[in-house]
């Protein structure tokens, strides 16, 4: 009898604890957040944490990161030693708060959340000083990547180390700088942090136009064509060290990776979280934005801040007006590619390009300088983001309206190219331009009776290796000169103002707003040529990964059918046999003949070779 009365009680108090445990882990407000414990938005205290540089042994070369995913040991080289102190004793020399997301393939991106140069105030030229500490205390080096285009927030990338991917779960780690050799400071171990954000569930960044804001957003719409409906979500904002939603406002439209919601109040919504105080700039800076699933009462783990237009500043009062046509692409590694496809573009007719910049570790921003120097008008945005293709496009379509008509959309290995061209001596500015129609009043488009070109469609031809081991050092256009028969695709030159509010985009064309229309040019008035089928050792880098979110990686074995697929080629980069005769139906030489007449030196070299304009 006793045993069961205490049994009783037992229960009975157990009962009672998760009952008050339940209540008191309700929020107190109806605005307040409710996150998944793994999607932690509130900011942890900085973890930027000095070590003695001379008993860090990891080796300092580019293939340590390859020998943490080749070795399945922990590895001594990785750990720091156990000779601690704790964090709030120390006077370490940065304090830096971040927050980081796992990517794809063991990448970690981590964003320092603040731009106070008063904090970053190191140099990040010497990259190799930079270290990404994990919860295990294990290490890895920590490249600068770059700035994010809206919030001018500095991003490293690490690889996690092979003994940090057998624990659960994964937590964020710090990017730390070891002090100078001979330092006297103690070693620290990694201080606690929230787990790490994952890449297929996040809101990763925000534009703000004179009307609306556009969430940028993985993990929602995850099929191409099916979308789901706006009334199932809201756009939140709330400030960067509060859990508290501040504002919702209805979200618009819901297309692919791209939502759009109504500006909040701003103003009222920080001074709401001040407590009735005033409102100063920085806070306007540290508003952060995301998006609220309604049914779930979930909101997505976020690294975007809200910026709102700035209406009557002089940026916003000087009228410019709009270079008629610029074209726009996503790259990486493409500096060695870049000059050629820049300088022909523009001397027949293409005033600014924007690159939006896939992380690239070359000498990219070497040659984007280069260009500028020498007069051209070259943009790079960027674009960290892998696999968003689409939504960079959309970015591209709203962040280059107020200074774009016309837009071209074509990637680095594509030239626009009309047969008609091939009597001309030189290049004009007006060879591109001639293949638009005319720009309609803005009182036009409403006409029930008329539907004007919004898109000019123009087809591909794809070019093959021919013949080519290596990259050929006088240009694609130069070295490849062999194609398949039938054509393939098309690219897109796009009238901004044409496209549909959703922004939607499928291989290099947009949906057009009512009463606009998409002409598709004969292959005798233009043509691309696609230099796609390229020398293997150049081929090859396209196993990396896919840019578009709604295409397979070559690796993976699904949608063997696709388009995007190479034919013949397997599921790993392995050089077929015969690679560089693939692809050679038609001989082609008709860009190269009319690219060598008009970039080519009138001077010949000392080795007999007449250089074109972007070899020198």
């Amino acid at each position: 009898m006793r045993r069961r009365l205490f049994h009783t009680n037992f229960l009975f108090t157990i009962a009672a604890l998760i009952v008050f445990a339940f209540f008191s882990l309700q929020p107190l407000s109806r605005y307040a957040l409710i996150i998944p414990a793994q999607y932690d938005f509130i900011p942890y205290p900085p973890a930027i944490i000095n070590l003695r540089a001379t008993t860090t042994t990891r080796p300092r070369n580019p293939e340590y990161s390859n020998a943490l995913a080749d070795d399945d040991s922990d590895h001594d080289h990785d750990r720091v030693n156990h000779h601690v102190r704790h964090v709030s004793s120390l006077e370490y020399q940065y304090s830096i708060p971040s927050v980081s997301v796992l990517l794809a393939d063991w990448e970690v991106l981590v964003i320092i959340i603040t731009t106070d140069h008063k904090i970053i105030s190191f140099d990040f030229g010497d990259e190799e000083d930079y270290l990404c500490l994990f919860q295990n205390n294990a290490t890895s080096p920590a490249r600068f990547s770059g700035r994010l285009p809206l919030t001018n927030q500095i991003a490293f990338k690490c690889i996690m180390p092979h003994s940090v991917r057998r624990l659960r779960p994964f937590f964020q780690p710090v990017v730390i700088k070891p002090p100078p050799p001979n330092s006297q400071d103690d070693e620290v171990m990694w201080s606690p942090m929230p787990e790490l954000y994952r890449w297929n569930f996040l809101v990763y960044e925000s534009f703000s136009t004179e009307n609306d804001v556009l969430l940028f957003v993985k993990g929602l719409n995850n099929r191409q064509g099916i979308n789901r409906s706006p009334s199932e979500f809201r756009c939140v904002f709330y400030y960067d060290d509060s859990n508290t939603v501040a504002v919702r406002t209805a979200v618009t439209s819901s297309t692919q990776e791209v939502f759009r919601c109504s500006h909040p109040d701003i103003t009222a919504a920080l001074i709401s979280s001040n407590d009735g105080d005033g409102v100063d700039e920085e806070q306007r800076q540290q508003f952060k934005v995301s998006l609220e699933i309604v049914s779930d009462n979930l909101v997505v783990p976020s690294v975007a801040y809200y910026v709102p237009p700035r209406r009557g500043s002089a940026s916003h009062q000087e009228v410019k007006k709009p270079s008629r046509l610029c074209a726009s692409t996503m790259v990486y590694n493409a500096a060695k590619f870049l000059k050629e496809w820049v300088m022909y573009h523009s001397e027949i007719g293409v005033d600014r390009f924007m690159l939006y910049d896939n992380d690239s570790n070359d000498d990219l921003n070497r040659v984007v300088r280069e260009l500028n120097d020498e007069g051209y008008d070259v943009r790079r945005i960027f674009w960290v983001w892998p696999k968003t293709q689409e939504a960079g496009f959309s970015h591209s379509a709203v962040y280059g309206k107020d200074s774009c008509t016309w837009m071209m959309y074509v990637d680095i290995d594509e030239f626009v190219f009309s047969p008609s061209w091939s009597g001309s001596s030189k290049p004009s500015k007006d060879m591109l331009k001639s293949l638009l129609p005319r720009v309609p009043p803005q009182s036009s488009p409403s006409s029930q009776h008329h539907r004007w070109i919004g898109q000019v469609s123009i087809r591909c031809n794809e070019f093959g290796p021919s013949n080519q081991r290596s990259h050929p050092v006088e240009g694609v256009t130069q070295g490849y000169t062999c194609r398949r028969w039938a054509e393939q695709r098309h690219k897109s030159i796009v009238l901004l103002d044409a496209v549909d509010p959703s922004l939607l985009n499928a291989i290099h064309h947009f949906q057009l707003r009512k009463n606009y229309r998409t002409k598709t040019l004969n292959l005798d008035r233009a043509v691309v040529n696609h230099y796609k089928y390229q020398a293997w050792t150049e081929f090859q880098n396209k196993f990396r990964r896919r840019v578009s979110a709604y295409v397979v990686d070559w690796k993976e074995k699904a949608n063997l059918g696709s388009k995007d697929r190479t034919p013949g080629l397997g599921f790993d980069p392995t050089e077929p046999k015969d690679w560089a005769q693939k692809f050679c139906e038609v001989k082609d030489e008709r860009l190269k003949v009319l690219t060598r007449k008009w970039f080519g030196s009138s001077r010949t070299s000392s080795d007999g070779y007449n250089k074109l304009a972007w070899e020198r």
